[in-house]
């Protein structure tokens, strides 16, 4: 019997219009009148995920790829960076002049092209824009010409005096074992091609979600998951259901229970459906 279900928010939760459709609406709130408890697992961050869920009421939520998880009420899982790693970040950020920003559990800070990628409007474009874009050249575009060259330019952010629970790093997926060399105390989780979520060691929605069930007294072969992308294999195939969406990359696909249709199509009702959950 499923007793939670979660959710990846873009390309799952939302459609390429960040908004979450009538279906969806209707398949949660059967769930919810069941006492089946609904929430994300999502590469997102707390700040603004009321607006980036289109204000779907939900249960749970597993933010900053499992690092820090909380219901409306308490936090349940905090797992921030220790101060050693966060220094080695800072100073990669710093030395090779990238494009970074920094997830604290109220606020975001670091480039101003990262943060601005954040904003809904611009995921809604990022969706659109074409799998050829070339983001290794635009990197070393900004690496080079940045006004923001300064040294110790993400060393003095006062962001970093208090937990930081995921960056995001604008990278392209070439340069994946750089990083793993480079950072060798993180891990890496992708939700699309033009940047990277670095978390701490281990770090995962996975890893979230079973932190959560320990606490609710549920067994991960009561929960379903569903997702798209790289960052959604590992609970979509630890959890007792895991779903594909229609729009899923088919390595994610080869890994699910179900194949659903897509995040524009009711996949999510219709995944419900097929598994008489409503």
């Amino acid at each position: 019997m499923i007793k939670a279900i979660f959710f990846d928010i873009d390309g799952t939760l939302t459609t390429k219009d960040s908004k979450v459709l009538a279906s969806t609406w209707k398949a949660i709130r059967l769930a919810q009148e069941q006492g089946i408890l609904c929430g994300v697992a999502t590469g997102r961050g707390p700040v603004r995920i009321d607006e980036r869920i289109d204000h779907l009421p939900l249960d749970v939520f597993v933010t900053y790829n499992g690092q820090l998880v909380y219901t409306q009420t308490e936090d349940i899982y905090q797992r921030p960076f220790s101060a050693e790693v966060l220094q080695q970040i800072v100073d990669f950020a710093d030395e090779d002049h990238r494009q970074i920003i920094f997830g604290g559990r109220r606020h975001v800070e670091g480039s101003n092209l990262m943060k601005w990628s954040q904003n809904t409007l611009v995921k809604q474009i990022a969706a659109w824009m074409p799998n050829w874009f070339p983001v290794r050249t635009t990197r070393h575009l900004l690496q080079s010409f940045s006004p923001n060259r300064k040294k110790g330019r993400y060393q003095q952010l006062e962001i970093l005096q208090g937990p930081i629970y995921q960056c995001v790093l604008f990278s392209a997926e070439t340069e994946s074992a750089k990083l793993m060399k480079r950072l060798p105390d993180c891990s890496f989780q992708r939700s699309n091609p033009y940047s990277v979520d670095i978390v701490p060691k281990n770090g995962s929605k996975y890893h979230g979600i079973l932190e959560f069930t320990k606490v609710a007294g549920i067994e991960l072969g009561e929960v379903m998951a569903f997702g798209d992308h790289y960052n959604d294999i590992e609970m979509i195939q630890k959890v007792g259901i895991g779903v594909a969406m229609g729009n899923a990359l088919p390595e994610v696909k080869a890994q699910a229970d179900y194949v659903t249709d897509s995040n524009e199509k009711d996949g999510i009702y219709q995944a419900l459906k097929h598994f008489e959950i409503i």
